[in-house]
C-alpha cells in the first residue's frame, strides 16, 4: 500500500515537472574560438514557446548576456581554456516554474570567423547534441543579424545575405517589411531583391531602438507566389559606450552629530542608458572630496560615517564631490560628478550654562507676585528645540513655596518670582539654588546639569499689629450670662513683638453678642447667645476684630464662636394648632395627624412623647405615634363643629407642655372638607371669573341698547293726500293697555276726495314724550263702541273739518294737537300706539325681503282710490282679535300689504 502511494506521488511529480522539461533542453553545447570577442553570438535558447513574457533571461557569467529572444552574446572579450568552460542560463516558464540550462563551451581554433564585406561579424553556431536540442531544417539563414549603433558613413552598408532553400527549384526574389523597413524608422533596412543582401542606410541609436524584427518574404519571379514561409529577421543593435552615467536621486542627506563610525548616511543613485549588464552601464562610485569624514562604497554608492567627530556646533553642513564612472571605473569610462550635502542633526550634548557664578536680589516683606530676578543662560545646541529650551528648577531654599521660576520663551532666560510674601521678622534672607536643565535629557549619561546660588534679601517694612491666630475659635454655650469673659484676643507689633499701645475694636458683630475690651482684648458676652438664631450658621457665629497701634496701622482678626446647644426649646406643633378633621363615614372614625418639631439638637429634641392629659373627656385617642408625629382619632362619632382637644408633647428630657388643638369636624368630599374646598376655590381665579361675567353682561346691555335705538324718521304714505307713518319706540303694549284694536275714525272728511287735501300728521316731539305715532286714514276712521265720548268725537271731527278747510295747517297746530293730548291718557289710545309700532316694524321687515317669500304677510301698496273703491277701507283691521293679542297683524289681507308697499316706495323716493 505504501509503495503504491509512493509510486503515485512520483508519477504526479513527473507529470507536473514535464512541461518545463519539454520546453527547453538540459544543456547546450557549442564550439567557440579560443578568443571570444565582444559581440560574438554563442547560441540561441529555444524559449519562444515556454518563456514567460516580460521575464528576463539571466546568465550566471557576466561575460555573456542573453537577449529576450534567447540569443546568447558575448559582452566582453573572453578567453576559453583547453578544458572549456560552462555557465548557466536561468528563466521562468509560463506556468511560473523556474528552469535552468547549462551552456558548455569547447575551444575549437578551426571555427571559421566570417567577416562580411560590410564589416558586420557573423559567426557559425553549433548547437548542443541532437538528443537534447532538436535541430530543425533551416530554410532561411543566418539569424540573428547585428549592427553597431551610431555607425559611421558611408551608407548604405551590407549586413547579411538571407536565402531560402526554395531558390534551388525556383527563380526567386526577396521582399522585407516591418519595423525599420515600412514602419518607424522607415527606410533603415532594405534588401536586394535578387541576391537577398540586407543593407542598412543610416545610423541608429540603440537606446531608442535596441532591436528590430521584420519579416522577409520569398516569391517566385514568374508566378509571384511565395515559395516558402515568411521568416522573422532579428537585427540586434550593438551597444557602444556613448552615454554618460547620470545621478538619479537627490544628493542631500542627514545624520545625527557624533554618530558612530560606519553609520549609514545615505546612498548615491545613478543610472546609465547604455546596455544593461555590460561594462557600458556598470558604474563605480568615488569621493573626490570629504573623504576625511565619509566613505562611499564603490559598487553600491552607500555613504557611511568615517569618524565620530562630526560636531554640529562646529560645522552643521558638510559638502563633498561624488564621481560616478561607467566601464566599472576604468580609465576609458565615461564619468560625471556632483556635490553631495550631509546635514548634521542636533543632539542634546551641551547643557545650559550660567553667565554668572552667583546672583543676588532684594525684596520687601509682605510683597507678593513680583519679579525678583532674570537669570540668562547659554546653550550651544540648536535654538528653539527641546535640546535648547531651558527648564529652570529651584533645587533648594523654596520649602515654603514662596518663589516660582518660569522661562522667557523669547530669550530663554529664567524669571524668578515671589508669589507668597516674606516676613522680615521671621526671615531676613533666603538662599536659593537654581538648576538649568533642558526639556530632554543629555545624551552623555556622564554629563550633569549646572546650578547657581541665588541670595534673596528681605527688606524691613513698618507693619501693623498681627494677631497670634488669624482665626480664633471659641466654644461657648448658648444663653451664657451677660458679662461672662469667654476669651482674650490680642495682637503683637511685629517690630517690637509687644502688645503695648494696641487698641481693639469690633468690625463686625451682627447680633451685638460680644463686647471687646479696647485695651485688653477681652471678649465678654453682651447679649443672649442663641444657637437657634438665624444669625448663626450651623452653630457658628463669626466676629471681626481690628487691632490698631500707635501709628494708626491696623491688623484684622476673626473670632468664630462654636455655640454648644442647651435644652432651651420645647416641642411645638407645626404648622399650628388649628386642624380640620373629616367626619367619620361607614363606621370609620375621623382622624388627623399631629406633627411637632424642636429646634434643639439631640438629645434635647425628638423623638417626642405624645399623650392626652389626665381628665380628658374620653372622646379622643392618640394612635400611630412616631418620632415626631401622632394621629388624633375620634373615639365616638362627633358631630360637625369645632372642638378643643388638649395634647401633651415632651422631648427626650421630658421637657414640654400641653397644647390645645382647635379641631374642626366637617363633611368631606374626596378626602377634603367641603367648606374648606368652597372657601379655598373662591380665590383670585374665582374673582376674575365673576368680574368677567359682569363685564360680559354689561356689554350685552350696551348691545341691546344700541340695536333698540331707532331714528325718528318719517314714512310718507302718499305725496298727494295720504298720511304718513311715524316710527315709535314702543316695543310692546304697556300694562295699562286694554285693547289691541287700532284707533280709527269712520267719519268721512268733506271734500277730502275732491280737493286732495292733506290730512294733518302730528310730529313725534309734539305728540308726547314717548314719541308714539298715530295713523290716519284718508277716507274714514273707524271707532269702537264705548271707547270715546260722543262730544269728544264731535269735537275731533270738527277739528278735522276745520283743518281741511284751512289746508291742514291750523288743524295740525291746534285742534289735532289738543285732541291728541286729550285722548293720550286713555288705555285704548296706548293700545293704538302699540299697534302702530308693530306695524312700523312689519313694514321695515317686508321691505328687506328681496322676493315675496311670504305672500300672505307682505305689505301691499294702498292709496286713496276715491268713493266706491273695491278695496274698501283699512278699517277692517279695527275689530280683529283680542285686546291684548297682536297676532292679528300677521294675518292682514291684501289691502294692508298694498298700504305697506306704498309706504316703502314713498320713503325710497324721498
Amino acid at each position: 500500500m505504501a509503495l503504491g502511494v509512493f509510486c503515485y506521488a512520483s508519477l504526479l511529480l513527473v507529470l507536473l515537472h514535464q512541461p518545463v522539461q519539454c520546453c527547453v533542453p538540459q544543456y547546450i553545447r557549442a564550439q567557440v574560438p579560443a578568443e571570444i570577442k565582444l559581440g560574438y553570438v554563442i547560441s540561441q535558447v529555444p524559449v519562444a514557446r515556454c518563456q514567460m513574457k516580460g521575464q528576463p533571461l539571466t546568465s550566471s557569467d557576466l561575460h555573456f548576456s542573453v537577449m529576450s529572444d534567447g540569443t546568447i552574446v558575448a559582452v566582453e572579450n573572453t578567453r576559453v581554456t583547453a578544458q572549456g568552460m560552462s555557465f548557466l542560463i536561468r528563466g521562468m516558464g509560463k506556468s511560473g516554474h523556474h528552469w535552468t540550462i547549462e551552456v558548455r563551451l569547447s575551444p575549437n581554433p578551426e571555427v571559421p570567423l566570417r567577416i562580411p564585406s560590410n564589416g558586420v561579424k557573423s559567426f557559425g553556431v553549433e548547437r548542443g547534441p541532437t538528443e537534447v536540442l532538436k535541430r530543425f531544417k533551416r530554410r532561411w539563414s543566418p539569424p540573428p543579424l547585428t549592427i553597431q549603433e551610431n555607425g559611421l558613413p558611408p551608407f548604405p552598408k551590407d549586413c547579411e545575405v538571407v536565402g531560402s532553400d526554395s531558390m534551388v527549384n525556383h527563380t526567386v526574389y526577396y521582399v522585407i517589411e516591418g519595423p525599420g523597413v515600412t514602419t518607424t524608422p522607415e527606410g533603415l533596412f532594405s534588401v536586394d531583391r535578387r541576391s537577398g543582401m540586407i543593407r542598412v542606410h543610416y545610423s541608429v541609436d540603440r537606446e531608442i531602438y535596441p532591436k528590430f524584427v521584420f519579416k522577409a518574404h520569398v516569391y517566385d519571379i514568374r508566378t509571384n507566389q511565395e515559395t516558402d514561409l515568411p521568416l522573422d529577421i532579428t537585427v540586434l543593435v550593438e551597444d557602444v559606450n556613448d552615454n554618460d552615467p547620470e545621478f538619479s536621486g537627490p544628493l542631500t542627506y542627514s545624520v545625527s552629530e557624533h554618530c558612530k563610525t560606519g553609520t549609514l548616511i545615505g546612498q548615491v543613485l545613478a543610472t546609465d542608458k547604455d546596455q544593461e549588464q555590460t561594462l557600458h552601464s556598470k558604474i563605480r562610485y568615488k569621493l573626490l572630496t570629504g573623504d576625511q569624514f565619509f566613505n562611499i562604497e564603490p559598487l553600491s554608492g552607500l555613504i557611511r560615517a568615517k569618524t565620530t567627530n562630526l560636531d554640529r556646533e562646529t560645522q552643521d553642513l558638510h559638502h563633498f564631490l561624488v564621481e560616478i564612472k561607467d566601464m566599472d571605473g576604468a580609465s576609458d569610462g565615461r564619468s560625471r560628478s556632483a556635490t553631495a550635502t550631509v546635514k548634521l542633526l542636533d543632539i542634546n550634548d551641551n547643557p545650559p550654562t550660567f553667565r554668572q557664578t552667583a546672583y543676588q536680589a532684594t525684596v520687601q516683606e509682605n510683597q507678593a507676585n513680583v519679579q525678583v530676578l532674570r537669570i540668562p543662560v547659554d546653550d550651544r545646541d540648536e535654538e528653539n528645540t527641546p535640546n535648547w529650551n531651558t527648564k529652570f528648577v529651584i533645587m533648594e531654599g523654596n520649602e515654603n513655596g514662596n518663589f516660582e521660576i518660569k522661562r522667557d520663551s523669547k530669550t530663554n532666560e529664567g524669571l524668578l518670582y515671589l508669589i507668597k510674601p516674606l516676613d522680615y521678622e521671621k526671615t531676613k534672607a533666603v538662599k536659593l539654588k537654581i538648576s538649568a536643565q533642558n526639556e530632554v535629557p543629555l545624551v552623555d549619561p556622564k554629563a550633569s546639569w549646572l546650578s547657581v546660588p541665588v541670595d534673596v534679601n528681605v527688606g524691613n517694612v513698618d507693619e501693623g499689629p498681627e494677631f497670634a491666630t488669624p482665626n480664633l475659635i471659641v466654644r461657648v454655650k448658648e444663653n451664657t450670662a451677660n458679662g461672662t469673659v469667654i476669651a482674650t484676643y490680642t495682637a503683637l507689633d511685629p517690630e517690637t513683638n509687644s502688645s503695648k499701645g494696641i487698641k481693639y475694636y469690633t468690625v463686625s458683630d451682627p447680633g451685638s453678642w460680644i463686647n471687646v475690651d479696647e485695651n485688653t482684648g477681652e471678649l465678654r458676652v453682651a447679649n443672649t447667645i442663641d444657637r437657634e438664631s438665624p444669625l448663626a450658621t450651623n452653630g457658628k457665629y463669626v466676629i471681626k476684630i481690628k487691632a490698631v497701634d500707635a501709628t494708626k496701622k491696623s491688623g484684622n482678626g476673626t473670632v468664630t464662636l462654636l455655640i454648644e446647644d442647651v435644652n432651651d426649646n420645647v416641642p411645638k406643633i407645626v404648622p399650628g394648632t388649628d386642624m380640620t378633621m373629616c367626619e367619620g363615614t361607614d363606621g370609620h372614625m375621623g382622624s388627623v395627624t399631629i406633627k411637632a418639631e424642636d429646634p434643639d439638637l439631640p438629645p434635647f429634641s425628638g423623638p417626642f412623647h405624645f399623650s392626652l392629659p389626665e381628665g380628658h373627656d374620653g372622646k379622643w385617642r392618640l394612635t400611630n405615634i412616631k418620632n415626631e408625629s401622632a394621629v388624633l382619632q375620634q373615639v365616638v362619632d362627633m358631630g360637625r363643629g369645632v372642638y378643643q382637644v388638649p395634647v401633651q408633647i415632651t422631648d427626650l428630657q421630658n421637657k414640654g407642655g400641653v397644647h390645645v388643638l382647635n379641631v374642626r369636624v366637617c363633611s368631606c368630599l374626596g378626602g377634603e372638607c367641603v367648606a374648606k374646598r368652597s372657601s379655598v376655590s373662591v380665590g383670585i381665579w374665582g374673582v376674575l371669573a365673576m368680574l368677567l361675567a359682569f363685564l360680559l353682561l354689561l356689554l350685552l346691555c350696551l348691545l341691546c341698547a344700541f340695536f333698540c335705538t331707532t331714528k325718528g324718521d318719517k314714512i310718507y304714505l302718499d305725496e298727494s293726500g295720504g298720511g304718513m307713518l311715524l316710527k315709535s319706540n314702543t316695543e310692546a303694549p304697556g300694562e295699562e293697555v286694554k285693547s289691541a284694536n287700532m284707533l280709527a275714525f269712520s267719519d268721512t272728511l268733506d271734500g277730502s276726495s275732491k280737493t286732495g287735501g292733506h290730512v294733518g300728521i302730528m310730529d313725534q316731539s309734539k305728540v308726547g314724550s314717548a314719541g308714539q305715532g298715530i295713523l290716519f286714514g284718508q277716507n274714514t276712521l273707524s271707532n269702537r263702541d264705548s271707547m270715546y265720548q260722543t262730544k269728544s268725537r264731535q269735537d275731533f271731527h270738527m277739528g278735522l273739518q276745520n283743518g281741511q278747510q284751512n289746508g291742514g295747517g291750523d288743524f295740525y297746530n291746534s285742534t289735532l294737537l289738543k285732541q291728541s293730548q286729550a285722548y293720550s291718557t286713555l288705555s285704548a289710545m296706548h293700545t293704538w300706539k302699540t299697534n302702530g309700532l308693530y306695524l312700523d316694524k312689519k313694514v321695515i321687515y317686508f321691505t328687506d325681503v328681496a322676493k315675496e317669500r311670504y305672500a300672505d304677510d307682505t305689505i301691499r301698496a294702498y292709496g286713496y282710490e276715491g268713493a266706491g273703491s273695491p278695496a274698501g277701507s283699512v278699517g277692517c283691521c279695527s275689530d280683529i282679535g283680542d285686546q291684548d293679542n297682536l297676532d292679528f297683524l300677521d294675518s292682514l289681507g291684501g289691502k294692508f300689504k298694498t298700504l305697506a308697499s306704498i309706504c316703502t316706495e314713498k320713503k325710497g323716493k324721498m
